[in-house]
């Protein structure tokens, strides 16, 4: 089994310190009155954010222990490859200063190396780059990007325009110059200077905060078929991690008939819309849409397309994604759980033994 989305993090700020240049490292610590913290986010869950059983005994978030993780997840459900999608660090990309945000970034990255990437070879990683300064983010991509633990480069579905936008370019040229997925993560949205999360401005509850998250992703997608990236960058592939999937069929049903009547609009796709799609984008199954029947599920799967889904737990969130209770059977299950994943992000036939090593800190 290949898990697609799995949140580490770290204790604090702090221990990205060592990891950033001085005139950063004094900002953190001595900004304002109790120093500089990344963009929070105005909703909270009401029973909290994280499993219960995923504190570490030892202190710290949820996803910051590689033990307990390594116990709950890994060893737990047999996990070849764990892909790493990072926690908070994502809202570097809402932060005012493109400065500050390239280096937290670049420290991030830095960290996840030396800190988890060394300790198992079942993980690969996700570099983070802030969104801000597009030309940084890409020196940045192609400072890590050829390490081989690294599978990804990881964007916030928080923007300020969807990610075809031509500012972005310089992220998907790096990207895919050196074989890296895009993925696309829910968060940012109406964080720090980030616009409003949904097309009606702020939402009041938590809930209707989460469940609209998937719009921000059918607006990412959109643009990147309809401003034509996937001509420009034929190599490209993007992941949309976190954004459920059953949404999917009737956006592209809508953008397939709006294309055979307005493509005069966009000259330069040559396809329709699905074809794009079908061989450039994939879609993580957490949170999994749950109809009343589960032949209404297999049906909505159906209709997407087995083909297109990576499985994903979102280990350690609230919502997390039990593989045991997934209800996928036959060639789907081995698709959807492995084959997909493995052939997408180009992993090994099966991951060496784990070498744990100790690292300090």
């Amino acid at each position: 089994m290949i898990d697609c989305d799995v949140h580490q993090t770290f204790r604090s700020l702090d221990d990205l310190l060592p990891y950033l240049p001085e005139v950063h490292r004094e900002h953190i610590v001595h900004g304002g009155y109790s120093g500089i913290g990344l963009p929070e986010y105005h909703w909270t869950h009401p029973e909290g954010f994280w499993r219960r059983d995923a504190f570490p005994d030892s202190g710290g978030p949820p996803g910051s222990d590689f033990e307990l993780l390594r116990r709950q997840l890994l060893d737990a459900y047999e996990v070849d490859y764990a892909i790493l999608t990072g926690e908070d660090i994502l809202t570097v990309s809402a932060m005012p200063s493109p400065h500050l945000a390239s280096s937290l970034a670049a420290a991030y990255n830095d960290w996840m190396l030396e800190h988890w990437l060394s300790r198992d070879s079942r993980l690969k990683g996700s570099l983070v780059v802030a969104t801000q300064d597009p030309s940084a983010a890409a020196a940045e991509i192609r400072r890590v990007g050829d390490r081989p633990e690294i599978v990804q480069v990881l964007l916030p579905s928080g923007a300020h325009a969807g990610y075809g936008d031509p500012r972005y370019g310089p992220i998907l040229e790096a990207a895919e110059e050196l074989g890296l997925v895009v993925g696309i993560h829910v968060g940012g949205d109406g964080c720090g200077t980030m616009p409003a999360p949904s097309a009606t401005g702020w939402p009041t509850y938590y809930i209707e905060w989460h469940t609209l998250l998937a719009t921000a992703m059918m607006s990412h997608l959109v643009s990147l078929v309809c401003h034509g990236v996937f001509e420009r960058y034929p190599g490209l592939r993007v992941t949309l991690i976190e954004a459920g999937a059953c949404w999917l069929p009737g956006l592209v049903w809508r953008l397939d008939a709006n294309y055979k009547a307005l493509r005069m609009e966009v000259p330069w796709l040559k396809r329709l819309p699905s074809e794009y799609v079908r061989d450039h984008v994939r879609l993580t199954t957490q949170p999994l849409e749950r109809p009343a029947s589960t032949k209404d599920l297999r049906s909505a799967i159906e209709l997407v397309g087995a083909e297109l889904l990576l499985f994903a737990t979102d280990y350690p969130h609230w919502d997390f994604d039990n593989p045991q209770f997934i209800p996928l059977k036959g060639g789907w299950a081995e698709q959807i759980f492995d084959a997909n994943a493995r052939e997408w992000y180009g992993l090994p036939a099966r991951a060496d033994e784990p070498a744990v090593a100790a690292v300090s800190g």
